[in-house]
């Protein structure tokens, strides 16, 4: 494109960059078809419409404590959600719901323990099976490990596990809340819910040329070069934006245990008077790392692969970001066909 050219498109350019801007809140997100199975004060767990249920294992998701579970199902074309449904799985999604005041003494022990095993009971009476696959995600895979660890036989045959913090010791996050100038105390008995704003602010420092300049300079290119990112800017966009509060106990003890005292790897991380001891695990393993996540990097993940006594474990690699994994451009072509394939194994009677 010409120098002339480009200065004929500005203005036009302009304009649609500030109304892609503008009109990002009224984007559709987690456009795909659910019921309500089970719901418990803020948590709910959802069922996906499918009429082609090939594979008994049932597949539950759970995400962070942080965004919304709707980046399984970010938008038509780009969903894992509506990938899995025509593979044939019975998808369930755990949402953790929007924490408040009255959510301030709830911790990870309220989670692992009751949160999150009510819902794989009540994922399997609505799928009418003894067995699931649970599929966690950034701090939702954490808590799945957890889980796992606490029930090494039952109810979970498939543990998938991605961008999992396990041992954060060397992550750039465990230099920023680890040491003792971080006061997590202060934190958590000044605010009962934990704004959701000043965690993504401190999320988007760790690399902050890029989320609050690039995103931005890219999306006006694209535009200035004819494209139109409209719809795949704005669902990832208002995605985001989207922070619920963090319970004050919960943020207390995942920063203290994990980032400050690192319990978990070291099998000194007790829930409900039981040691949480990630050599119990022996579900079928599979852990995905991304080797351009800053947030959960692969070396804080892949020390689970020498501590569980699973006696099936794989270990997918792809070079990609915490969140490009599964919702990036590439993800429905290399990671959704492989988790895919790796279930189709193991999900049959």
């Amino acid at each position: 494109m010409s120098a002339i050219e480009t200065l004929a498109r500005l203005p036009r350019a302009t304009l649609e960059f500030a109304n892609v801007i503008l009109t990002t809140a009224d984007a559709p997100i987690g456009p795909s078809p659910r019921d309500t199975v089970w719901t418990h004060r803020g948590t709910t767990l959802y069922r996906y419409r499918s009429d082609c249920r090939e594979h008994p294992v049932p597949v539950l998701l759970v995400f962070a404590l942080i965004n919304r579970p709707e980046i399984f199902d970010l938008r038509r074309g780009n969903s894992f959600v509506e990938f899995l449904l025509a593979e044939g799985f019975d998808v369930f999604l755990l949402d953790w719901g929007v924490p408040d005041e009255e959510d301030s003494q709830t911790g990870l022990a309220e989670y692992v323990c009751d949160e999150l095993h009510w819902a794989v009971r009540e994922t399997l009476r609505a799928a009418g099976e003894e067995e699931l696959t649970l599929l966690g995600w950034c701090i939702g895979g954490t808590l799945c490990a957890m889980y796992c660890a606490l029930h090494p036989v039952g109810a979970v045959r498939n543990a998938i596990l991605l961008t999992t913090p396990i041992d954060p010791s060397g992550s750039l996050y465990a230099r920023w809340v680890g040491h003792d100038d971080f006061d997590v105390d202060l934190i958590a008995e000044r605010w009962p819910a934990v704004p959701g704003s000043g965690i993504d602010w401190a999320n988007k420092l760790m690399k902050p040329v890029t989320n609050y300049a690039t995103t931005y300079r890219r999306l006006f290119q694209n535009i200035l070069d004819g494209a139109d990112p409209r719809v795949s800017y704005q669902a990832m966009a208002k995605w985001v934006a989207d922070n619920p509060p963090f319970a004050s106990r919960a943020y207390r003890e995942w920063i203290t245990w994990m980032y400050k005292e690192n319990r978990l790897v070291a099998g000194r991380l007790w829930l409900r008077d039981e040691r949480v001891d990630l050599a119990r695990i022996e579900q079928n393993l599979l852990v995905v790392t991304a080797r351009a996540d800053h947030i959960a990097p692969p070396e804080g993940t892949l020390p689970l692969l020498d501590l569980v006594a699973s006696e099936d474990v794989t270990h997918m690699d792809r070079p990609s970001g915490h969140i490009g994994l599964m919702a990036g451009s590439q993800a429905k072509h290399e990671t959704w066909p492989a988790l895919a394939d790796w279930l189709e194994e193991r999900s049959g009677h």
